[in-house]
């Protein structure tokens, strides 16, 4: 899957309200928020730096997978504000799954 993707600002809120809701930057803390945020919506690695303050995101994934949770990841081409295309893990948690 690549395309460029704009976070809208609903998404925004929700995950800005799930990163203070549990807070905290340890690696658990930072799996809750990620676990959080894919019971509600597929996760790019740049909103979950940006917003969810998860910084290395495909650490936590396999954490969570570790874990026993089933998380695809497909790939997109994101352009950041400097204007350079990335290729970046988007985050699935596979349906029947909640948080």
């Amino acid at each position: 899957m690549d395309r460029d993707q704009t976070t809208p600002p609903e998404k925004i809120a929700d995950l800005q309200a799930i990163r203070a809701t549990y807070t905290g930057s340890a690696s658990n803390a930072q799996r809750v928020r990620l676990l959080a945020a894919l019971g509600r919506y597929a996760i790019n690695t740049f909103e979950a730096m940006r917003y969810l303050d998860v910084y290395h995101c495909p650490a936590r994934v396999l954490q969570l997978r570790k874990l026993g949770h089933r998380i695809e990841t497909h790939w997109q081409t994101i352009t950041t504000e400097a204007g350079a295309a990335h290729r970046v893990g988007m985050y699935v948690l596979q349906s029947g799954e909640t948080s």
